[in-house]
């Protein structure tokens, strides 16, 4: 099985997370795209009623797409499951998130979330975090200088993210940069966590620790589940 046919996998095991009258955070990335546009089947075929909270423009546009209600966050009372892919897992389900560049709204979701569902590919499991990855990290435009250099206490170095299809730098849905820093190592992602957040000019980052519940990985052996 390639990659895509793993993230298929996974996206189908998660649909049966999810029940009627449900509201549902909908993530931002390819294998959580996979699973919008099958509750969008299911929700025609099964008469399903479930709302979607979208995380990011992107999931919002494929949700409306897909024939899945949605609501704003301020409009729910409650987040019954949220389901978001991730870009890394290690052994403690911690997660860095963000090369979508919605973590910000995607923490905020799942933070909330009753449970909050991973789905990834073998491949994004890691003996600890920043192994493969950077940690983005979304900032006030003005301060991306200033933070790098900030950056340099936690011998991380850090890159101001450029787009692929636009001249200048990515430019998140809240109208901000993302810089991906590269740790020399991560040894306790929750303090690294709250520690990036005290930098001035921060808005979130994309270490996500000791927030999800369970985690899908798709094998060419089959769907496996892992719990905290």
């Amino acid at each position: 099985m390639n990659v895509e046919e793993l993230k298929k996998a996974v996206a189908r095991e998660a649909l049966s997370f999810v029940e009627d009258d449900m509201v549902v955070g909908l993530g931002t990335g390819s294998t959580t795209s996979y699973f919008i546009r099958l509750l969008g089947k299911k929700v025609m075929e099964e008469e399903l009623e479930v709302y979607g909270v979208p995380t990011s423009h992107q999931s919002r546009i494929l949700a409306i797409e897909s024939g899945i209600p949605i609501a704003s966050l301020d409009e729910v009372d409650a987040i019954d499951i949220a389901v978001d892919g991730a870009d890394e897992v290690d052994p403690d389900l911690n997660l860095i998130k963000g090369r979508g560049a919605a973590l910000t709204m995607e923490k905020i979701i799942e933070y909330r979330a009753g449970t909050f569902l991973v789905l990834v590919d073998e491949g994004k499991l890691v003996e600890r975090l920043g192994q493969k990855m950077p940690v983005p990290i979304e900032v006030i435009p003005a301060a991306w200088r200033a933070i790098a250099e900030e950056l340099e206490v936690f011998n991380a170095t850090a890159e101001l993210r450029f787009a692929a299809k636009k001249d200048g730098p990515v430019v998140t849905d809240n109208g901000n940069f993302i810089l991906d820093a590269r740790f020399e190592r991560i040894d306790d992602p929750l303090d690294m966590e709250i520690e990036l957040n005290t930098i001035p000019g921060v808005v979130e980052n994309g270490i996500f620790a000791d927030i999800a519940d369970v985690v899908l990985v798709g094998t060419p052996e089959g769907v496996k589940r892992l719990e905290r």
